[in-house]
């Protein structure tokens, strides 16, 4: 099984709910980006498959996604939260020719960030999978939250965010501005969990 984040338009997005049924799909979540989303297309699809997103959706009737990605799941941890949740998909590219590192301090101050913002629950930090998927996008990081403010409020407001981890995004930063200024920062509300154990 692959676990894959696929960008589709909003309009139409429903219908690729019924995804969760197709054969080779252990699990399948799609959702409207919400307002202050940006750099997506409009909704966001999750899915764990042993096919890919665009041989599901023709299998389905469905148009081929705009843009997949494969995932390679570095490290991540899933903590149980009932009900309906917002799940937040950051897709970024690392700089070409970036040393291997600084990539390794992104990705360690990324990892550090659930220990200091409450708010996050589960998480993943993953590669995307190059061979099977080229892409613009080196890495996605994800988080499960309780609400809209715990993603919007303390997370983007918090100060480790501010001074450890945002640094990497800004290229005027000496040394440490090593992702690329384009970013899908795209978030949905799931009515179960996407982040699981496999």
């Amino acid at each position: 099984m692959t676990r894959w984040v696929a960008l589709l338009p909003a309009e139409g997005s429903e219908s690729y709910e019924k995804a969760g049924t197709a054969a080779g799909v252990s699990a399948s979540a799609v959702g409207p980006d919400l307002p202050g989303s940006f750099g997506g297309l409009g909704a966001t699809w999750d899915l764990t498959s042993e096919r890919s997103p665009a041989e599901v959706a023709a299998g389905l009737g469905l148009p081929e996604p705009l843009e997949a990605v494969a995932l390679t799941p570095m490290h991540w941890s899933v903590v149980p939260l009932d009900g309906q949740r917002v799940k937040r998909t950051l897709l970024l590219a690392v700089r070409p020719g970036t040393a291997a590192e600084l990539v390794a301090r992104l990705e360690a101050e990324l990892l550090a960030m659930p220990a200091h913002i409450s708010t996050i629950r589960s998480w993943a930090l993953s590669r995307v999978d190059q061979e099977r998927t080229p892409s613009r996008w080196t890495h996605c990081w994800e988080q499960e939250f309780a609400d809209v403010e715990g993603l919007t409020g303390e997370y983007l407001g918090h100060p480790f965010h501010w001074t450890c981890v945002d640094r990497w995004f800004d290229n005027e930063v000496p040394g440490a501005g090593v992702v690329e200024p384009l970013v899908a920062h795209v978030f949905c509300w799931s009515e179960r969990a996407v982040l699981v154990d496999d």
